[in-house]
């Protein structure tokens, strides 16, 4: 089965660095605010979900979420996380470490578009 967003090892290794400060950790998928379209990473829970915020999937055990209308425009897109050097101009909890994490984006062939698994509304989510 397809998988609608994954992980560089490099952006694992800040997971990690970052987990061991903040703890539990989870992504939302930004829509242009503050840092044009970035993931933002926040301590579980720090980052209110709203019930148009839909689960894509984990990666390194964090949830990672994204607006339903903002889904609609890239439901055909595989979102990898990735990390590069350079400050950011968001909240998310990886700026202070002068890194910020950024989207490679590719779009998905028709047999992985058959395989992936539906989306889950963020209401109730972890």
């Amino acid at each position: 089965m397809s998988q609608r967003v994954d992980i560089t090892d490099a952006a694992r290794e800040v997971i990690d660095r970052l987990r061991a400060d903040h703890g539990e950790l989870m992504f939302h998928q930004s829509g242009g605010c503050c840092d044009g379209s970035s993931p933002m990473c926040f301590p579980l829970g720090e980052f209110r979900l709203g019930g148009s915020d839909v689960l894509l999937g984990r990666i390194h055990d964090c949830p990672f979420y994204m607006a339903r209308d903002q889904f609609e425009l890239w439901q055909n897109t595989h979102l990898t996380v990735d990390v590069v050097p350079g400050r950011g101009a968001s909240f998310s909890a990886e700026i202070p470490l002068g890194l910020r994490f950024v989207i490679r984006s590719r779009l998905f062939s028709d047999e992985e578009l058959s395989t992936l698994p539906a989306v889950e509304n963020a209401q109730g989510s972890d």
